[in-house]
């Protein structure tokens, strides 16, 4: 077998391509999950890919790159609604992989409608995944452009389920809303989760987290690309609506060096950055990425301006 044949079987293509398109001066970033620690480095896997094989089944797994060009407006994609209630916000903890805000969800107070989706989805938690540096870290890229993080709200189809666990292993069971981050200024409203995060560093610390309302996490403007999908760690289930918002928001340095300051491990164990927590992309295969806006403009197409018929000489 070619050495050009192991590798393509270790690492997916699209983070090979990933790989060759990072300016040299730029570290590649590196992956603490499965499909790119296996054969390829000597630390053990984090235990949350540990039974997961190599090459998960399905053609709609997630993350994706989505490429600008390739993605087709839809006009009958309706702007999204969300409705958050800060009451129903009941605490924040190190799950051991990233850090959760999880809500009550046994009504409706917290859910979001419209966009792509046929029914209400209730708020189930949001996290984040970010890199070791700021050069990567989102789960999701547009035209092979990393960002330093990504949140992710995850919200279930109450509707035609019983439950979030349920609706996590049906097709269109969740949704599940990604906002970019990017560096640039303070962002006031996410210093509120930042400073409960020393109280959340070691794996399966929680506290209360009362009133917060997450939607000013969200970018001011509605536009958006939609594509089906999958669960971005074990078990994958490929049962997401994911909606992914065109305009990141702005965050600080050194709110970013505080999602690093967790730990994958409990207390009294060796410790462990918590830090690039994101799966590689996987390909779009069949699908089809859809977009809420018009984007020819970023193609530079512009109208030709028609000729005027040359008039004779008199």
């Amino acid at each position: 077998m070619s050495s050009l044949r192991v590798i393509r079987q270790v690492f997916p293509y699209g983070l090979l391509q990933r790989r060759i398109q990072i300016p040299r001066p730029t570290p590649v970033r590196p992956c603490s999950l499965y499909t790119c620690t296996y054969k390829t480095r000597n630390r053990a896997l984090h235990p949350l890919w540990e039974s997961v094989d190599l090459v998960p089944g399905g053609d709609r797994q997630s993350p994706i790159n989505i490429r600008w060009r390739d993605s087709i407006y839809d006009p009958c994609l309706k702007p999204l609604t969300i409705a958050y209630d800060p009451t129903t916000c009941l605490h924040i903890w190190n799950n051991g992989y990233s850090f959760l805000v999880e809500f009550d969800d046994s009504t409706d107070k917290s859910a979001i409608e419209g966009g792509p989706l046929e029914h209400n989805y209730r708020l189930k938690q949001f996290h984040f995944h970010w890199g070791a540096i700021d050069a990567w870290g989102s789960e999701h890229t547009v035209d092979s452009k990393c960002y330093p993080a990504e949140l992710h709200l995850v919200h279930w189809n109450a509707v035609k389920f019983e439950s979030f666990e349920d609706a996590a292993l049906e097709e269109n069971g969740l949704a599940v809303i990604g906002v970019f981050l990017k560096l640039g200024k303070h962002h006031k409203e996410l210093q509120k989760l930042v400073d409960t995060l020393p109280s959340i560093k070691h794996k399966d610390t929680l506290m209360e987290f009362e009133s917060f309302d997450p939607s000013c996490l969200m970018p001011t403007c509605p536009d958006y690309w939609t594509y089906s999908g999958s669960l971005t760690t074990p078990p994958l289930s490929e049962s997401v609506i994911w909606i992914i918002k065109k305009q990141p928001i702005e965050v600080d340095h050194d709110q970013l060096e505080q999602f690093r300051t967790l730990l994958f491990t409990s207390e009294g164990e060796n410790e462990k950055r918590m830090v690039d927590n994101f799966r590689p992309l996987q390909p779009l295969m069949n699908r089809t990425v859809r977009s809420s806006f018009h984007h020819d403009y970023v193609l530079n197409i512009q109208a030709k301006p028609k000729q005027q018929p040359s008039l004779p000489t008199p």
